[in-house]
């Protein structure tokens, strides 16, 4: 899976989040804007392109930055240590979004980290395993994310809900210090905000054989990169500094869109970090 942001966008969103201008970025680099904006378009020609300086005066990590630039991706995840997850990619309109199934090995309780645009390939899961789908777990509200909420519905209609959104009812509201169980498994959550309002991280624990624990951080941090904080660009570098990267390195990371990572390799090679 290709990753979700070239350096383009990643120049482009540090950019945004600084307030720069389009002029101002490329002043710092001592190039033309012109260049500047066909790099953010397109990924294109950051090969030859003055990179530790524009890294500065934005706010990222120079080195990190040049090995992103150099082809850096997170290693391919062996998802052996979690037997009981599934990612199911599903794309509309050219974008690509991923969901996730998780289940209890002996009780076949299982719940579903978002839905993507289409609920066939969850209810491919959750019937190829014998599960019993209980739980949908949202970590935002735009539409990528819960547009096949509806169908998953239909087909369970006892499912329970938790989202961060402050209007959901209260029965359907995530808690400070809540513990959710799947059979042997321990859900809790975190607030992410910055990207959505409601934006939050869901972070699954006691997996047998003591497999790490895994965070479902929807659109918070992307492999290399960062979400756009459509609400707060600087709320949500906190949140993730504070509620993501404070989990143990080994933790796996699932986001929203592009290939999974983890805590340490975020740390590592992450710019925004």
């Amino acid at each position: 899976m290709t990753l979700e942001d070239h350096v383009g966008d990643v120049l482009r969103k540090a950019r945004t989040a600084a307030g720069l201008s389009l002029e101002a970025a490329a002043a710092a680099a001592g190039i033309p804007p012109a260049r500047l904006q066909v790099l953010e378009q397109s990924g294109d020609g950051q090969e030859a392109f003055p990179l530790p300086a524009l890294a500065e005066r934005l706010g990222l990590d120079g080195a990190k930055l040049g090995r992103l630039a150099q082809g850096w991706r997170p290693a391919a995840r062996d998802l052996s240590q979690w037997r009981e997850l599934r990612v199911c990619t599903t794309t509309r309109g050219g974008n690509a979004v991923n969901a996730y199934v998780v289940w209890d090995e002996v009780s076949r309780e299982a719940a579903v980290f978002d839905t993507g645009w289409d609920a066939a390939p969850i209810l491919g899961v959750i019937e190829s395993n014998g599960l019993t789908l209980l739980h949908v777990f949202l970590t935002h509200s735009h539409d990528d994310h819960v547009a096949a909420l509806p169908a998953l519905q239909a087909a369970f209609p006892q499912l329970r809900l938790h989202r961060n959104t402050a209007t959901a009812p209260p029965q359907h509201r995530n808690r400070a210090n809540d513990f959710i169980h799947l059979g042997s498994l321990r859900v809790t959550n975190r607030p992410t905000p910055g990207h959505a309002e409601d934006g939050v991280t869901y972070v699954i624990a006691t997996w047998p054989d003591d497999a790490p624990p895994v965070a479902m951080v929807g659109d918070t941090i992307f492999a290399g990169s960062l979400a756009a904080g459509f609400v707060s660009a600087v709320q949500l570098k906190a949140a993730v500094r504070e509620q993501i990267l404070t989990l143990p390195p080994p933790t796996l990371l699932c986001p929203g869109h592009g290939p999974l990572t983890s805590v340490f390799e975020e740390k590592a090679h992450n710019p925004f970090f």
